[in-house]
């Protein structure tokens, strides 16, 4: 220990001087004796070397009192000194309890705290003569003791607890043969924040009240070092938690100071801005991300005069490892207790890749029905080939004059057309909530009643097939006579298989059945702008439709010719 003075139990400073004082006074007074035999003069003189040596008693005495005194006053020092050297809370801990060892002799000492949830003492520290740490095997103390202590704050000493008539009777003081016992409360803001025990199971006597008072002042040193290490230990748990959590967020968390100094960058701003921390940490906002500075800096001095946040700032940018990037950022301000502006919180986002996605499912829906879509699996290895049989209304409907009208136009001009009128067909079916199944070159295949079941689709196939009618006529309005083509729209209902069709690489979601198969063939028999509805699905609709029988008509792959109806409008 720093400072370390010697015991006043082997030596001092001037005990040298004083013993041969003695021997010297000691040695006069023989002398005399021997040769003057004037007994009164003899008298005298031991009566006068008497209070000589009285004297040089209580000299010696004050002496050992100013000594042990100081010696007191420097262990007081360099416990402090050592105390204060660090914020470790076992190294503290530890700390103290030696010190206490070499203040009072105990053979043991251990050191209790307060737990500030339960109120329950808990043992946190334990030390013996030779600075080893003591099982909790050998925690065998007098409880009764250090809960009296906890409970009142007063201190206790006793020089021997086995003739002491207030602990004589405890179980504790006798099964542990405990004897000498010193006990001081641990203090911190007024109350009892825990206990030291210090005692010697072999000695009595060994502690007095100035060991009591001694301890108990150092006590104090040692419950606000204590503290403080407690303070320090909770701090740096909670900034290692808030390490933690700051680095297991996905958005970039950046913070700055009220001179725009980063203060925070996580692993999540790393990867994002592609900036490593211990670059841009505590260098200005604006030199450290060029890219963000010009376009966060109005965002950053709008929440730091406002203190109100901002959220959900979206904005496409280069970064000069990354290239361009869409970043959404959100800046919130970051205050005190007393609501005084510290500083910038600001959360980044990398929608880069979510926005690319977006795009994608975006064209994807120009080929695929929406319902088909929401059919898929958020799993792509749950996809699998197969369908089911089930009831659907199938409809067929093909710009009629198409193929001769290829052949008076180029083909850049062709494709523009085409694409007009299968809006058209495709808008209407959508309409209705049909499955558009495919587009065969200038022919529009939708299914209804899958894969979304609908009481009334056939219903829904007429009012899409109508609304193709309309959809035409408004097109001609706006295209010259010779651009003017019409659908014949085939539509029946009857059971098929539905599902994904094809190969583990391409399939498509369709419908394969003989049903459908005669919607192709009643579509082909359909003239430009006629709709054309098998006697099946007629009478599905008969309530709702406006129709007119037409005269059965041969179709190709069935024996019997096929009963038909013409659409004319809903009643």
């Amino acid at each position: 220990m720093a400072n370390q003075l010697p015991s006043t139990e082997d030596s001092y400073p001037g005990r040298e001087n004083l013993t041969a004082i003695r021997e010297g006074l000691t040695a006069v007074s023989h002398t005399i004796a021997r040769r003057c035999g004037d007994h009164v003069l003899i008298a005298e003189l031991s009566r006068y070397l008497a209070n000589i040596y009285d004297t040089l008693n209580n000299l010696e005495q004050e002496l050992l009192s100013q000594l042990s005194e100081r010696d007191e006053l420097a262990a007081m020092y360099n416990i402090s000194h050592a105390l204060g050297s660090s914020l470790d809370l076992s190294e503290v801990l530890n700390e103290v309890m030696d010190q206490i060892i070499t203040l009072t002799g105990a053979e043991r000492s251990f050191l209790m705290l307060v737990d500030p949830e339960t109120g329950a003492l808990e043992f946190r520290a334990a030390r013996n003569m030779d600075r080893e740490t003591i099982s909790s095997s050998s925690f065998e103390i007098s409880r009764s003791i250090v809960n009296r202590v906890a409970a009142t704050g007063e201190p206790i000493v006793t020089t021997n607890a086995q003739m002491d008539p207030r602990f004589k009777a405890q179980e504790s003081v006798i099964g542990y043969n405990l004897r000498s016992i010193l006990c001081v409360p641990l203090r911190y803001r007024g109350r009892v924040t825990g206990v030291i025990y210090a005692d010697n199971r072999i000695l009595t006597g060994l502690f007095s009240d100035d060991d009591r008072d001694l301890l108990a002042a150092f006590a104090g040193q040692a419950a606000v070092a204590i503290e403080n290490a407690r303070l320090f230990e909770s701090v740096s748990n909670a900034k290692a938690l808030m390490d933690n959590i700051f680095a297991s967020i996905t958005s970039g968390v950046i913070t700055t100071d009220i001179q725009d100094q980063i203060t925070l960058f996580n692993r999540a701003a790393e990867r994002i801005l592609r900036v490593s921390a211990a670059e841009v940490s505590g260098a200005p906002f604006g030199d450290a991300l060029p890219p963000l500075e010009q376009e966060l800096r109005p965002l950053l001095e709008q929440v730091k005069s406002s203190g109100e946040p901002i959220v959900e700032f979206e904005r496409e940018l280069t970064l000069p490892q990354a290239g361009p990037v869409i970043l959404r950022t959100s800046l919130s301000p970051i205050k005190d207790a007393e609501d005084e502006m510290l500083g910038v919180a600001i959360v980044v986002d990398d929608l880069t890749e979510q926005r690319r996605l977006e795009a994608r499912y975006q064209m994807f829906q120009r080929f695929v029905s929406p319902a088909v879509i929401e059919r898929l699996p958020l799993d792509p290895h749950e996809l699998r080939l197969g369908g089911q049989r089930q009831e659907i209304t199938s409809l067929f409907a093909d710009i009629r004059g198409f193929t001769n009208f290829s052949r008076l136009h180029d083909p850049e001009e062709l494709v523009e057309v085409l694409n007009r009128y299968l809006d058209v067909g495709g808008k209407a079916v959508l309409s209705e909530e049909g499955t558009l199944d495919k587009i065969l070159g200038d022919c529009v295949v939708a299914i209804f009643n899958a894969p979304l079941r609908q009481e009334d689709h056939v219903l829904r196939a007429v009012r899409a097939a109508l609304k193709i009618q309309e959809g035409v006529a408004r097109l001609h309005e706006q295209m010259p006579p010779d651009y003017h083509l019409n659908y014949g729209v085939g539509i029946n209902v009857g059971d098929v298989v539905v599902g994904f069709i094809g190969t583990s690489q391409q399939m498509n979601y369709t419908a394969i059945g003989s049903s459908v198969n005669l919607t192709s063939r009643l579509q082909n028999a359909a003239a430009p702008g006629q709709i054309l509805l098998t006697e099946t699905a007629y009478r599905r609709v008969e309530r709702y439709v406006e129709a007119r029988a037409l005269s059965p008509i041969e179709v190709k792959g069935f024996n019997e010719p096929i009963p038909v109806y013409e659409v004319l409008g809903l009643k």
